[in-house]
């Protein structure tokens, strides 16, 4: 379920707040009826639940353990691309972190 980048995009909106099919559609750059279509595997994963008002179908995650999931995947894959993952850029001490991360400088031949 999380290897669409669609799904895993609607899912991470969802962490905030329940959202209708269109706003999760404008939320992700894709069309409502391919929003749709996610969603409906996503519901029969039981990771997302509905709430109906009146025509409109809200989503919302299915419980915290799914929002912890994502969060947990979300901040993994962060971790696998270079540079400081977004959800630590703003932790304390961090600047210190990743200058020790830095390689060395390079001597220059010639001078010890």
């Amino acid at each position: 379920m999380l290897a669409d980048a669609t799904r895993v995009q609607a899912l991470w909106a969802l962490t905030e707040r329940e959202m209708s099919v269109n706003e999760l559609a404008e939320h992700v750059g894709k069309p409502a009826p391919s929003v749709s279509q996610h969603l409906a595997k996503l519901r029969m994963a039981r990771l997302v639940r509905t709430r109906r008002e009146g025509t409109t179908i809200f989503y919302s995650l299915e419980n915290d353990h799914v929002r912890q999931l994502v969060m947990d995947a979300v901040f993994n894959a962060e971790h696998a691309g270079p540079g400081v993952p977004g959800h630590h850029r703003g932790d304390a001490g961090l600047k210190a972190v990743s200058e020790s991360a830095q390689p060395p400088a390079r001597r220059r031949s010639g001078t010890k």
